[in-house]
């Protein structure tokens, strides 16, 4: 069985967690809590090829007062970056994390446009994503509050991961 690094980034509150949680655990859970430092989960995912056990490192939120710690991304074969539609200013956000996650890995990147339960902020037919999408190997749509979506993305990074 191979064992693959999977690192979860993106601004404070946007469902980092929640996402791991219903994929990991099926729940979630309505209470916020925000991640301190980085917490691992595991889970084993079938890929086409192989059985994969994913390393889910969810890295604390990071916003313009505190950045990550460069050495979390080390290892990581990918890279699974988080926004909440809800909120615009955490797509600007996002992309700053983008930068600085690139100047220390290029690990393949997935974009997960998180809380489509609730309603949007940010067009997503709009030119500035369309832009920014170029920039990931897939994009996804997800609840983490419904489930939409979640098991695709964590089965997409699988593949990913094993080709």
């Amino acid at each position: 069985m191979l064992q693959k690094k999977v690192c979860i980034l993106g601004p404070t509150g946007v469902g980092k967690t929640s996402l791991i949680k219903r994929f990991v655990d099926g729940v979630f859970s309505e209470k916020y809590l925000t991640s301190i430092g980085v917490k691992v989960d595991k889970k084993l995912v079938s890929s086409s090829f192989t059985p994969v056990q994913l390393i889910l490192w969810d890295l604390e939120g990071i916003d313009k007062y505190c950045g990550f710690n460069p050495r979390y991304l080390r290892g990581a074969q990918a890279i699974i970056f988080v926004v909440d539609q809800t909120r615009f200013s955490s797509l600007a956000e996002l992309m700053e994390i983008y930068a600085l996650a690139r100047e220390h890995s290029q690990a393949p990147a997935v974009l997960v446009i998180n809380k489509t339960d609730l309603p949007p902020a940010i067009s997503w037919d709009d030119s500035i994503v369309q832009t920014h999408s170029t920039s990931f190997e897939k994009l996804f749509l997800t609840s983490a509050k419904t489930g939409k979506s979640v098991e695709d993305v964590f089965e997409s990074v699988a593949e990913l991961v094993t080709v």
